[in-house]
């Protein structure tokens, strides 16, 4: 064994086991004084790296107000911070707090893609939990060379707790009814479905038409994917769906998604959104009026303009 790895082990024996000096000594044969040392060079070059976590101030009061606005019972306003790079880094790491924290207690969980949900999963304090299953709800998001790329991120989150992950082969958006209806009942696929149809928690960011016309196909193509929709209308995505300002979804009389049906994506029990940019404003106010999430965690600059839009 290297130096490196023996001072790691013994890191991981003491900062993660919570052995003590004593323990440790006798482990390895080796002197308290080594052990303090070999535990201070672990430090010193970046081995063992510790990052205190100071609580997060919420906005009770805007929170309030705005479960007494659309009649929703959980949300999460995290307050200004001097700089607004921390505002966000807090929002994430709340985010991840709280989406672990309900993770543990479900079995089933949904993943969606983006940059805010891979920022999500990367705060994630790694844990085993063998009985949790992440699974894909609809297709993917054709990132294939990204990080953010759907089944990277259903991967990513499972990895983080050992947990199993299911995947949906196919892509978020397939026009032809036909072709859409016969991949979805393939033998290689309906492990997925099934228990997609069965999630308890789904976490997700907003998106906007500019994330659907980002693919060039897509882009292209959006009047066949979106047929006899008004793309004005559109203020924002959820779960590969376009709505309007009021939270109605916009294709349902020509749905196109590859996934599971709307009617059982809104019967999962907590489907939490994170919204941390306020360019995102109105695809929070139509998810909020629709009852399309059941959680928010959102910023004081959002909240207020929510509120704001809400009242006007």
């Amino acid at each position: 064994m290297n130096r490196k790895d023996f001072i790691a082990n013994i890191s991981q024996d003491f900062y993660i086991s919570q052995l003590s000096l004593a323990e440790i000594s006798e482990k390895y044969s080796i002197s308290r004084y080594l052990v303090n040392k070999y535990l201070k060079d672990a430090r010193d070059s970046g081995i063992v790296k510790i990052e205190i976590n100071m609580p997060t101030t919420r906005n009770v009061e805007l929170e309030q107000e705005i479960k007494k606005a659309f009649n929703i019972q959980n949300v999460y306003v995290i307050r200004f911070a001097e700089n607004p790079n921390d505002t966000i880094q807090n929002t994430i790491n709340f985010a991840a707090d709280h989406i672990q924290s309900l993770i543990h207690n479900n079995d089933i969980v949904g993943t969606a893609w983006g940059g805010t949900i891979y920022e999500v999963i990367s705060k994630f304090q790694s844990k085993v939990l063998e009985n949790v299953t992440f699974t894909q709800f609809m297709g993917e998001n054709m990132k294939y060379n990204s990080s953010v790329g759907t089944t990277r991120m259903v991967e990513r989150a499972a990895y983080k707790f050992s947990a199993n992950y299911l995947t949906m082969v196919g892509p978020l958006y397939i026009v032809n009814d036909d072709v859409r209806q016969g991949l979805a009942n393939e033998i290689s696929i309906r492990k997925t479905f099934a228990a997609a149809k069965r999630m308890n928690l789904i976490f997700t960011g907003l998106g906007t038409l500019s994330s659907v016309n980002s693919i060039p196909a897509w882009h292209q193509g959006i009047n066949d994917i979106f047929p006899n929709v008004n793309t004005d209308e559109i203020v924002g995505m959820v779960y590969g769906r376009p709505y309007d300002i009021d939270g109605r979804f916009l294709n349902l009389g020509a749905d196109k998604t590859f996934g599971i049906d709307l009617a059982n994506i809104l019967a999962t029990p907590r489907r939490v959104a994170i919204v941390k940019s306020k360019f995102k404003t109105n695809a929070a106010l139509g998810a909020l009026r629709g009852g399309l999430i059941t959680d928010l965690i959102t910023t004081e600059s959002v909240a207020n303009r929510i509120l704001t839009d809400q009242n006007n």
